[in-house]
Parts: C-alpha cells; structure tokens; sequence
C-alpha cells in the first residue's frame, strides 16, 4: 500500500490513507503487524518499519471528516513488537501533531501560506485536538526553531489543543469516583492514566528506564496496579481483559536532580514533577504525549498524586514535566470539576512517502 512514514514528536509510525486501507478489520490488522514486523521474538522488528519499541510501532489512518466544524478523522494504530497485535485503546499525542501536516500535505484541507489550523477528530477517543502549524508552499513547515525534548535540532513548531479531554475512555475526569485512593490517582484527560507516587515502589521516578525495566518485580505490580484500576473503572470485566495501550501508568516524583539519556544531569530546578511513564509494558524513554497532557491535568486536580507531589504552578503556566529524555512543558485548565483543555507543543516531519510492502499469508499465496 502506499504509504508515508513520519515522525510525530518523540514517535514515528506509518500513515495511510484511510480509503486504502482493507475494509475487513482483521485483514488490515493483519497487514499493519506484517508492515511493522510485530510478533518478532527477537523484539527488533528487522523484518517490518517498527524499531523494535512501542513509541516507534504505530500506524495513523487519515481522511476526510464529514463532521461539522471538523476537517479531518484520524484511527491511531498502537502495532505489537513481541506480540502481533494492534490495539486500538487510545490516542497518540505525539504522532497527532504529525497528522495535521499529513493532512497539509497529501491535500486534505485546503491552507493558504502563513498559520494555520487543522481540525482533527480523532476515533479512539471520541475527542477534538486542533493542530495549529504554519504552512509554507503549500505544505507543513518544516524548518523552525522549537526544540523538544528527546528530538535532536530544531523544527516547525506544532502547537496541539485538546479540547474537553476529560473522559476518553470512561466518560469521567475522575473514573474511580475519587481524587486519591491508597497513594493512586485515575486521571481520564486526552488518554486514561493511572498516577502511582513512586515511593510505594520504593523508588522515585528519577530512574532511567533502563533501571526500572531491570526491576521485573516492579513492573509486573505496577502492571497489577493498572489492570486492577482499569476493571474499577469499568474499562474491562476482568484484570486479564485490560487493554495493554491504556490505562497508562506512571510514576510520580518530586523534583529531583536526574541524569538523562544523553549523560547530561536535569537540576532539580528545571522542572516541576519526575513523571517516569510505562506503556505497552515497557518504561517509555520521554512520555507519551497524551500522557503529559493528562499529567498537566491532574497537577490542576487538588488532592490528586500530581497535585500533592508536584511544586505549585501559576494559573496558566505550563507545568514542566521531567522526563529521562529532558522537560516537557504542558498546560492545562481545569474548571469546577471539568478539564476544559490541554495543550502542548510538538515538531513533525515527512521521512519517506513511496509503498510499504507486508508479505501474503500462505493462504492467500495459494488464492
């Protein structure tokens, strides 16, 4: 199929054409796990476009919208590494920002030269993100001077709004029906997250995720911790029935000095919370973009893990989110009980356009 194969933040992911792509739902699971090279148990994925790793296993379907007062609907694909499967629980933030420059680009929306505003929907969670670019020649900027963190240089900024992201999955802000319950909060904005403070784990959420994926004990009860409050939601009948992609979890610290994935040392100064973020099982190497948008929210939530752990942040100030790849700032405004919005700044770039190839299965090679 043809495709385009572009970074969106800190991840990377194939994007189609949503006319393209099979109408049977599992023969396109099927094409996207073979596109990636999911299922490979050397956890590589050397014979698919996936880098072995979940923030580089994803697939973005993309048309036009036949919504009012929206341009374009998006299904995010979250493709297996080890495992060959393709959920579809939740968003992702970081490659939204790259699906409004596809959008430019491939000519679903119509932008003249300067600022520009994409209005996306997006399938999985029922939600509204504007993505706001500048268009140059006809196309997604690429060029500029914002810099994000886990990216090396400089790009175009892409600023993302989520608008009413509370309740994705479980039409509350607050699934469990409260703020804090034994050192956990449930936070449902832009993507569900469960917020676990990291010294009932004995650690402090300043570790590298090369540490904590050291540490299977911890994993496997913070896997039991999420699973456990994804059934309390209602998000699944049982523990085993818990989607892999969401709830996320995360680890909350104070702010702490750290040593990043570059070798460079983060001051305890630079930022406002330690968020150290597993996803699809494995420790992630910055935090999923919905993630740090939930995050920002909840810091907005008085009582909640967050909120009580983080330093205080002005009305309207972004709250800066240490990561083990550097900062990401996120802003948020909760009112009476509601999360009005969230927003954060993100680069994208085009890597390849062409055809993206996956093998036939026996059955339809002898067809």
């Amino acid at each position: 199929l043809r495709a385009t194969f572009m970074r969106g933040g800190t991840s990377k992911g194939l994007f189609f054409r949503r006319e393209d792509m099979p109408g049977d739902c599992a023969e396109r699971d099927a094409f996207l796990c073979a596109a990636m090279g999911a299922g490979d148990p050397y956890g590589r994925q050397l014979d698919g476009m996936g880098g072995g790793i979940s923030s580089l296993s994803k697939a973005m379907m993309v048309g036009r919208s036949r919504r009012d007062g929206v341009d374009i609907d998006y299904l995010f694909a979250q493709v297996g590494v080890g495992d060959a499967l393709v959920d579809y629980g939740g968003n992702c933030g970081n490659l939204s920002a790259a699906v409004g420059a596809y959008a430019v680009d491939q000519g679903f929306v119509q932008c003249a030269d300067g600022p520009a505003t994409v209005r996306m929907f997006n399938e999985n969670t029922g939600k509204r993100i504007d993505c706001h670019l500048t268009v140059r020649d006809g196309r997604a900027a690429v060029s500029g001077t914002e810099e994000i963190a886990g990216v090396a240089g400089c790009h175009a900024a892409i600023r993302l709004d989520f608008l009413d992201p509370g309740g994705t999955k479980t039409d509350a802000l607050l699934p469990l029906g409260e703020v804090e319950r034994d050192g956990i909060s449930f936070v449902d904005a832009a993507n569900p997250c469960v917020f676990v403070d990291a010294q009932r784990v004995g650690l402090t959420a300043a570790e590298l995720p090369s540490d904590i994926a050291a540490m299977p004990d911890v994993l496997a009860r913070l896997d039991v911790i999420r699973r456990e409050a994804g059934v309390a939601a209602g998000m699944a009948p049982t523990t085993q029935d818990v989607a892999r992609s969401v709830p996320k979890i995360a680890l909350v610290g104070p702010p702490a000095p750290s040593v990043l994935l570059t070798g460079e040392t983060l001051g305890a100064d630079a930022a406002d919370v330690q968020i150290r973020m597993v996803s699809m099982g494995a420790p992630h190497l910055a935090i999923p973009l919905t993630g740090a948008m939930c995050t920002a929210v909840a810091a907005r939530i008085p009582g909640s893990v967050v909120n009580r752990i983080a330093s205080a942040v002005a009305d309207g100030a972004p709250l800066r989110i240490a990561t083990a790849s550097g900062v990401v700032p996120a802003r948020a405004e909760v009112r009476e009980g509601r999360a009005v919005s969230a927003s954060v700044y993100r680069t994208a770039r085009t890597l390849m356009e062409g055809m993206v190839y996956a093998p036939l299965t026996p059955a339809e090679a002898a067809e």
